[in-house]
């Protein structure tokens, strides 16, 4: 039989940081921009956080942030 692992110590959590100061904002008048933060606002209301993610990141990169 296997011997159970014990820790001194109980584990450490971690909190859920929501934190929307970094987000991206998207560029006013860039019509692909305007699309995904419209969709990342839908999917917020949703509770599909996975989703904003990914709104957030193509934001951020599109077209290379417009720099």
């Amino acid at each position: 039989m296997t011997e159970v692992t014990r820790y001194g110590t109980p584990p450490v959590e971690l909190p859920l940081r929501l934190d929307l100061a970094l987000e991206p904002t998207p560029v006013p008048g860039c019509a692909g921009c305007g699309e995904l933060a419209a969709l990342r606002g839908r999917a917020r209301a949703v509770g599909d956080l996975t989703t904003v993610t990914d709104c957030n990141v193509l934001i951020r990169r599109h077209p290379e942030g417009h720099r």
